[in-house]
């Protein structure tokens, strides 16, 4: 009898083996500068703000629950007592009423201006670059020498502003000594700071809208003021629910222009423009009272969180996370039907 072998298939045999594949010194630190450079990178910011920012909160919400000795650098703990303390004097609910109103009369001014200037910024005209940068410049100029030379302006007796006016048959306004019109002074002084910093950050937005859209609404007959509040309006509201919390935060810590404002720098004779941030100078290192100082700090921190949570709640119910094109193609599709509507 004869025995015939049977050769296995393809299918039965076995790969060989594959030689473990050898990575080299330069991809193995490819591979590493991969998933760890990121975190080197913005790893100073964090480190930097632990040191200058992080540990000074804490140490200040520390404070604020003792009553500090700085000579020995200790205190005694004495509970909510420095905050109720702050709470029951008269001049923080004036620093308060005051720092509210120089806050409405220089961010919603501001605000409206920027979005004009913006506008007009972005259209097609000459030398674009120049007025462009010239609109930065008043940021550029140091906030004390800003704050001498309005405080010189709206001098109640020599200024120039009072001397223009009298000039035209008006009376000379009382630009230190009435509440309100120091008020709009100081809130003067804010706006040309920072109207065109806040105009270089709209005008940045309005250049990223698609320029097809405005040629488009155009053919429909829609005009420039239609385009400019069917599209370029709608398109600006992130940008503008940004620029309105940040400009919400350097309104309630404004100081350096009421500080300026006269040569005291007390907020006035009779607390006329004295901001929360002036009397917590004021506490801490004219009355040399620090736990009160923290305890101050600290309540100016909450009232702009609160206020930061009602611009965040007026952020979702404005701006949705529902596409940039398709945000946009209903702001066109707007435009022309209230062009047409116009039109007829």
């Amino acid at each position: 009898m004869t025995v015939t072998a049977t050769r296995p298939s393809v299918q039965d045999e076995a790969p060989p083996p594959r030689a473990p594949r050898v990575l080299s010194f330069s991809q193995r630190l490819s591979r590493f500068d991969l998933k760890v450079s990121p975190y080197l990178y913005i790893s100073p910011f964090f480190i930097l703000f632990a040191i200058t920012g992080l540990f000074p909160i804490v140490f200040t919400a520390v404070i604020s629950f003792q009553d500090w000795d700085l000579v020995r650098g200790e205190g005694t703990f004495v509970g909510f007592d420095q905050y109720i303390w702050i709470l029951q004097q008269p001049h923080f609910w004036t620093a308060l009423r005051n720092t509210f109103s120089i806050f409405l009369l220089s961010t919603v001014p501001q605000l409206v201006a920027a979005v004009f200037i913006a506008a007009l910024l972005d259209r097609n005209i000459r030398a674009k670059t120049f007025w462009r940068m010239g609109v930065l410049l008043p940021y550029i100029v140091a906030p004390v020498a800003v704050a001498l030379i309005f405080s010189n302006l709206f001098a109640d007796r020599f200024g120039l502003v009072n001397t223009l006016l009298g000039g035209v048959g008006i009376g000379p306004i009382p630009w230190h000594t009435d509440p309100f019109w120091s008020h709009v002074a100081i809130a003067t002084m804010v706006n040309f700071r920072w109207t065109g910093y806040n105009t270089l950050i709209l005008l940045a937005a309005m250049q990223a809208v698609n320029r097809d859209y405005y040629e488009a609404a155009s053919i429909d007959g829609a005009g420039a003021f239609r385009q400019f509040v069917s599209i370029t309006l709608p398109s600006l509201k992130p940008t503008l629910i940004f620029v309105i919390i940040t400009s919400t935060i350097g309104g309630l810590q404004i100081f350096d222009e009421p500080r300026m404002y006269d040569q005291f720098g007390r907020g006035g004779a009779a607390q006329q423009w004295l901001t929360i941030t002036l009397y917590l100078y004021d506490i801490g290192w004219g009355q040399w009272n620090f736990g009160r100082a923290a305890a101050m700090a600290w309540i100016l921190f909450l009232i702009i969180l609160v206020i930061g949570l009602i611009n965040l709640l007026v952020t979702r119910s404005l701006v949705r996370d529902e596409g940039k094109r398709g945000a946009m193609t209903r702001a066109y599709r707007r435009a022309v039907r209230r062009a047409r509507k116009d039109a007829r």
